[in-house]
């Protein structure tokens, strides 16, 4: 009886939470990568004295950072994820982590046009042999960095449902990364063959502009999460389309977000002159809409009114599809 044992009306907030994610381990990878460049740069720039090889070393721990902050990420949601003190776990951790890569990626889009402009306005003198060999060590770690944690964009363009932002966020940086030593190559090659110096400046501020445009993508993503934003359209349809199969039921309020990586949660508003039960309701709705967590509220329309019709609550299912009875 429910009055002695709860456990059959109840279920878990954790959704997955608790699992390693795929991108934790990738980042991990790029961290020891970009780490070990680092320490190489910095031993080679003091020995030879190269400012050049110093600074890209620096360059370089400044990142190893912000992709740090992309696996604390990772390891709080995981560990946190059965902490009721969170009502729909620790998803949005992920997204939380994905915001913060977004802001340090705009902040790095604003130094490197800070730079960039002061050299355009005030040019200085580049040595340019050495520049390029820290440039192309650059470029081989970023890219393969970016080879270890490519995001499938296309996929992800079709399939609202696969979206980790915390990933992305990595993603970026060392895309951010690798763009900066190709745009500098060129640059570079410009000014050693064809004496363009002023190349390298606008080159910058190119680099800047695209860094910048992936930044404001990530941070309108991410913050849509946050704010508890609407839900895809297409599972939102997906939704309605379902539940008004029968052709009497109507969806009369639909609130859809998302509580972490792939998963959503919904509160779904019914009525109808005869109405299912919500656990009814609830498994009509495709499985495949990355649904965790489903609230049905059901309504009775008793006559035809001036005012719309007047209507009665039944109930409403929650996550299990267990029907409780409205206070």
């Amino acid at each position: 009886m429910h009055a002695d044992d709860l456990h059959a009306w109840q279920h878990s907030h954790t959704f997955g939470q608790e699992l390693k994610r795929p991108g934790e381990r990738r980042t991990l990878i790029v961290i020891a990568v970009t780490g070990t460049m680092m320490v190489v740069e910095i031993i080679a720039g003091i020995l030879t004295g190269s400012m050049a090889l110093l600074a890209d070393g620096l360059h370089m721990a400044s990142h190893a950072g912000a992709l740090s902050l992309n696996v604390f990420a990772y390891v709080y949601a995981r560990r946190h994820a059965y902490d009721e003190d969170f009502s729909f776990g620790a998803g949005k951790v992920n997204a939380l982590g994905g915001f913060t890569g977004a802001v340090l990626l705009a902040l790095f889009a604003l130094l490197m046009a800070w730079e960039s402009v002061g050299r355009l306005l005030h040019p200085v003198a580049i040595i340019v042999d050495q520049a390029i060999l820290v440039a192309i060590l650059g470029l081989a770690v970023n890219g393969a960095s970016v080879f270890i944690l490519r995001v499938d964009d296309h996929r992800d363009h079709h399939d609202h449902h696969h979206h980790d932002h915390n990933l992305k966020a990595a993603y970026l940086h060392v895309l951010a990364d690798a763009l900066t030593s190709l745009l500098a190559i060129v640059a570079l090659l410009c000014a050693k063959y064809l004496g363009l110096l002023w190349m390298d400046p606008v080159v910058g501020i190119v680099g800047a502009i695209l860094v910048s445009s992936w930044s404001l993508g990530l941070l309108r993503s991410t913050s849509g999460i946050l704010l508890d934003k609407q839900g895809p359209k297409s599972i939102r349809d997906g939704i309605r389309n379902s539940i008004e199969q029968d052709e009497d039921s109507r969806v009369t309020d639909l609130h859809l977000w998302s509580i972490g990586p792939n998963i959503y949660s919904a509160v779904i508003a019914i009525v109808a002159h005869d109405p299912a039960t919500p656990r009814q309701y609830k498994e009509r709705i495709q499985k495949n809409l990355g649904l965790v967590h489903i609230a049905v509220e059901v309504h009775t329309c008793l006559n035809n009114t001036p005012d719309g019709g007047a209507i009665s609550s039944e109930g409403f299912a929650g996550g299990d599809g267990t029907l409780r009875d409205k206070p």
